[in-house]
């Protein structure tokens, strides 16, 4: 293929560790701290929990910047999986995402974006509806014409959500009245409720992963990829944790439990009246950041799938002005699109996690696959601590994953039937694909 084939590399470091950011913090951080609360209380167990998941998803970035400096190529995480394991598990990995992880995430932070609106302006659920529409339709026409200006639309509702974050910790940090936990009886700490606090941080720090997606696209990815995912999970990381002792000083864990929107409580406490409006307004941006993030990486993956004939070639074009996957976006756009007005998001978001995590364990099992099957292949970076940061994070994810079978079977068993659902799919396009090289 010429130049003229390929998505141009217009993605510095900045961009690269901004779609992480931005994709990665989106609404958990204000809302999850209430569920885990409730579930688990006891403040130092809490802190314990975030830092463990913000850990083990940092050996997980680290596993995925090791194959997205051997392989920098658009789709990263659908070609990862096909060097390692053949292309049946890429084809579903890449059916999974495009079908119900990245619609369903993404519709689900769109319809958010119109619930916190609707706090400045009355909006009926027809409204709601059209609001989320409307998001999903700018930001997609956004990253249609250009990936540059995807990426600093992402820029700015990132920087502006970590400006208002960093804020909000502050006001917290300067609070004089300070919460205190009652000196009652010791917290009873159960194997359920850790489970729970864990498995709903894992999900809070998801969305790392997504840079890979763009990797054909990030200049000098040897050395911006790796370098993208250690700071952007080393900012997350810390920004999350100080949230946590933030809330922590000014309200006490049960008051945590006890209160649906925990950041909006404690910016109310910490600044104000104005403080709850203040909150709002960055969580708004948090999620519009999110939702470009999704945009701007997700088509990424069916139009790997289509260059290699496992997808609809229509996926495959490049614009000949944009020089984006216009078409690739337009479709995710319109699936999704389908997935707000039919009102199937929040159970298509919670199908798919379990799913999306066993992918997520087998890329970074193929940091260990592919050392043996490709030794003299070029690794300008190489994962830190390996094995023993593969073992930990495959460890966690069998935990993850069983618990989750045993907890939530009907979930469970939704994630394992849309999986299993893109196995005649395969063999279609598998078939077609055969048929092509014939001829």
């Amino acid at each position: 293929m010429t130049g003229r084939d390929e998505l141009p590399r217009k993605l510095g470091l900045l961009d690269a560790t901004f779609i992480v950011i931005g994709i990665v913090i989106g609404s958990g951080i204000f809302l999850l701290p209430n569920l885990i609360a409730r579930h688990l209380p006891s403040a130092p167990a809490i802190i314990a929990v975030w830092v463990v998941a913000g850990v083990l998803s940092f050996f997980g970035a680290l596993a995925y910047a090791e194959l997205g400096a051997m392989m920098p190529a658009t789709g990263g995480q659908y070609v990862y999986l096909r060097e390692a394991y053949g292309n049946g598990c890429a084809f579903l990995c890449g059916w999974v995402f495009a079908l119900a992880v990245l619609p369903g995430g993404t519709a689900f932070l769109s319809v958010s974006f119109s619930i916190y609106l609707a706090q400045f302006i009355p909006l009926t659920p027809a409204l709601r509806t059209a609001v989320a529409l409307g998001l999903l339709a700018v930001l997609s026409a956004v990253n249609y014409v250009g990936v540059k200006q995807g990426a600093w639309t992402q820029r700015v509702f990132t920087s502006a959500k970590l400006v208002g974050l960093v804020v909000v910790i502050g006001g917290a940090a300067f609070f004089s009245g300070g919460a205190r936990t009652p000196a009652a009886a010791a917290p009873v700490l159960s194997y359920t409720g850790i489970g729970f606090a864990m498995a709903a941080c894992l999900m809070a720090y998801n969305g790392w992963s997504y840079v890979s997606f763009v990797a054909g696209e990030v200049k000098d990815p040897a050395r911006n990829l790796p370098r993208s995912l250690v700071l952007s999970m080393t900012a997350v990381m810390v920004l999350y944790i100080s949230a946590n002792l933030a809330y922590m000083k000014v309200m006490t864990v049960p008051e945590i439990a006890a209160t649906e929107r925990v950041g909006a409580e404690v910016a109310a406490r910490a600044m104000g009246p104005a403080g709850a409006s203040v909150l709002s307004a960055i969580v708004l941006l948090s999620i519009a950041g999110a939702v470009n993030g999704c945009i701007l990486t997700g088509a990424r993956i069916p139009f790997a799938q289509a260059r290699d004939g496992m997808f609809f070639s229509r996926f495959g074009e490049i614009h000949p002005r944009f020089r984006t996957p216009g078409f690739a976006i337009a479709a995710q756009a319109a699936w999704t699109a389908l997935v707000i007005v039919s009102g199937s998001y929040e159970s298509l978001s919670s199908y798919t996690m379990l799913s999306a995590w066993l992918f997520y364990a087998l890329c970074v099992a193929a940091v260990w696959v592919l050392r043996r099957k490709m030794p003299d292949a070029p690794r300008p970076y190489r994962m830190w601590g390996f094995p023993w940061t593969v073992y930990a994070f495959l460890a966690v994810s069998a935990w993850f994953m069983v618990d989750a079978a045993v907890n939530q079977p009907g979930p469970s068993l939704m994630a394992f039937l849309i999986a299993a659902a893109g196995v005649p799919f395969y063999f279609m396009w598998r078939g077609a694909r055969s048929i092509g090289m014939k001829t």
